[in-house]
């Protein structure tokens, strides 16, 4: 946004609290963004808002100022146990962020008080404190609050708490319904009094956000914030003062040359997205031993106690780099940062704006820089089609050093840092199988041996997608990995004691059995294809397997009643009986019954 202002905040058709006003100015925000001067009227004059803006224009204030209005001009105070509003959002780093804002703004109205309920932390703990304390604006992820709403035998019966409700806010809506939490969205929904106010606001609109506006806002305003400078038809989903780079570079040699660029900006603060937890763990611990001097922080999904302090450490920082996973893809507001790499581009093209948009926030300059491979390229072409999203090429990187050789002796010297490594490699050809854009991102295409060169791995691993291939150009190590020892003695010794029990048992007794083998991601799709094509076919009535699967259940049926006669609970003449009764249809599926149990 070349003009991010749209005036001052005294200029807004609606007169805002003088405390507001002042906690604006303490915080540095002496004019409006195009959402917020859109937003906030329409919601204190009780419209419901369906707002979409490109991520980092300032949403949350567009959200947080109406709240506070609303409440203030209530004519029944809320009591401590009253919820006046609800802002519901789909990550815990968000939900944080979002009640460090309405923070700021509650030290001046000290009658109301905020509950933040997300994982990571014993519900029963939240349930004593909202006992305690009240909340009458809660901030929440879809999980926990569904959970607490389910609290009712521990003494919480928020159903009730909730029917004083004036605003619910759905923040990043169309990654809550993304991220699968439409079952836990319609729980909660059903809990809340129809006559509301409600917001919806997103970076992107999608036809599941489209329904859910139709059945949760009665007549809402869209707003719709554009880039100025960019034509209507173009509609560009990321921020103007945004430079978006791509960089295309042979797979082996994708992480020489991330490690070459970050070297030359050490002094700047950098978030760098991976595909998969367990590359964040593996070339994390990498950049930890390579940039000693630099503060280095990880973060994914599967970390559930620590995010929250990784997250707060991270956003206090002046420089440094966050490895991440697309856990901090969406309405994370770190300031100041300077770069966005993503190594692995994401499974979704939406998730690319995102990603990028973690950076040039709030009017600020910032760059994006993503790493294709040669096979890829076509990706940039795409992206600017499907996503508005034009990139720059960018030149080659200079003084690119290789330092693989230095991450196979931190493996050679640690099993951890070996195990990281072969999980990292594995995990990163599945998340490819599995990429939205499967006409450009072919695991088929992948040059495994390659990659493993690029991972620094020591051996090939075991997997379904590698299975009877050969790799000639992949240099084995010559040291025997099973003897790669843990740096973590209790873990070593564990090991050992392990392999000393195997030892002395032997090997195992070959026995035949049927084994459910292992199959790539890309077989198990069509595998998956395949049964729901048979199963259509057999509701249909089509081919002779419905004939098949008859016969089946009625044998199935007649050694049950053999079994319950042998047992004596029936008598032989019920036996006979139910023999000659049992109609030909008795097992068809899709009965009226199952019809309504479904």
């Amino acid at each position: 946004m070349d003009n991010i202002t749209e005036g001052t905040w005294e200029s807004l058709p609606v007169k805002l609290n003088d405390n507001i006003l002042e906690t604006l100015r303490e915080m540095k925000f002496t004019h409006m963004t195009p959402v917020q001067s859109a937003c906030i009227p329409l919601f204190m004059r009780n419209k419901d808002v369906a707002a979409e803006a490109v991520t980092g224009s300032g949403k949350t204030l567009a959200f947080v100022i109406p709240i506070i209005e609303i409440l203030l001009k209530r004519e029944d105070k809320l009591k401590k146990m009253q919820v006046g509003a609800l802002v519901i959002t789909p990550t815990r780093e968000l939900a944080l962020q979002i009640s460090e804002v309405f923070e700021g703004f509650l030290l001046k109205f000290p009658q109301f008080k905020q509950i933040l309920l997300i994982g990571g932390s014993n519900p029963i703990e939240d349930v004593e404190k909202f006992k305690e304390h009240g909340a009458n604006i809660i901030i929440a992820t879809p999980g926990r609050l569904e959970d607490m709403f389910r609290r009712k035998a521990d003494g919480l019966d928020l159903s009730i708490l909730v029917k004083t409700l004036d605003v619910l806010v759905l923040d990043e809506a169309d990654r809550l319904l993304d991220m699968g939490f439409v079952a836990s969205l319609n729980v909660i929904l059903a809990f809340l009094p129809k006559q509301r106010r409600t917001g919806l606001f997103s970076a992107t609109q999608t036809q599941e956000l489209e329904k859910l506006v139709r059945a949760g806002l009665r007549n809402p305003v869209r707003i719709t914030v554009k880039e100025k400078g960019v034509a209507a038809t173009a509609t560009q989903k990321t921020p103007a003062r945004l430079c978006n780079y791509y960089f295309i570079c042979r797979i082996e040699e994708k992480f020489n040359n991330m490690v070459a660029f970050l070297k030359e900006r050490i002094d700047e603060k950098h978030l760098v997205f991976f595909s998969t937890c367990a590359s964040v763990e593996y070339y994390g611990r990498a950049l930890e031993t390579l940039f000693k001097k630099a503060d280095i922080r990880c973060i994914h999904g599967k970390m559930k106690n620590k995010r929250n302090k990784i997250f707060a450490d991270f956003r206090a920082l002046e420089s440094g780099i966050l490895v991440c996973t697309d856990v901090m893809a969406r309405g994370i507001d770190i300031p100041d940062v300077n770069w966005v790499l993503q190594y692995d581009p994401p499974s979704n093209a939406s998730a690319f704006v995102h990603r990028c948009g973690r950076t040039a926030r709030i009017g600020n300059q910032g760059s994006a820089l993503v790493f294709l491979l040669p096979m890829e390229e076509s990706y940039v072409t795409f992206l600017s089609i499907n996503q508005k999203c034009p990139l720059e090429r960018m030149e080659p990187i200079e003084d690119v050093m290789d330092i693989l050789p230095k991450v196979k002796a931190m493996a050679l010297a640690d099993r951890a840092m070996y195990d990281r490594g072969m999980r990292a490699y594995v995990s990163s050809v599945q998340a490819y199988a599995k990429h939205e854009c499967s006409l450009i991102f072919r695991v088929k295409d992948l040059d495994f041996s390659a990659m493993a060169k690029g991972f620094a791995l020591l051996r090939m691993p075991k997997m379904p997608e590698l299975k009877d291939k050969s790799f000639p150009d992949f240099v084995r190590t010559d040291i025997d990995t099973d003897t790669i020892r843990y740096k973590d003695k209790a873990r070593e010794k564990l090991r050992r004691k392990m392999l000393a029990e195997l030892k002395e048992r032997g090997p195992a007794p070959l026995v035949r059995r049927n084994v459910v083998r292992n199959t790539s991601w890309s077989k198990q799709k069509q595998k998956q294809d395949r049964k729901r094509k048979k199963s259509a076919k057999r509701q249909l009535g089509e081919g002779s397997d419905e004939e098949e699967d008859e016969d089946l259940k009625e044998l199935l049926n007649d050694t049950r009643l053999l079994k319950r006669l042998k047992k004596g609970k029936i008598s032989e003449e019920d036996f006979n009986k139910q023999m000659e009764d049992v109609p030909l249809n008795s097992t068809q599926t899709g009965s009226p019954k199952a019809t309504d149990d479904a």
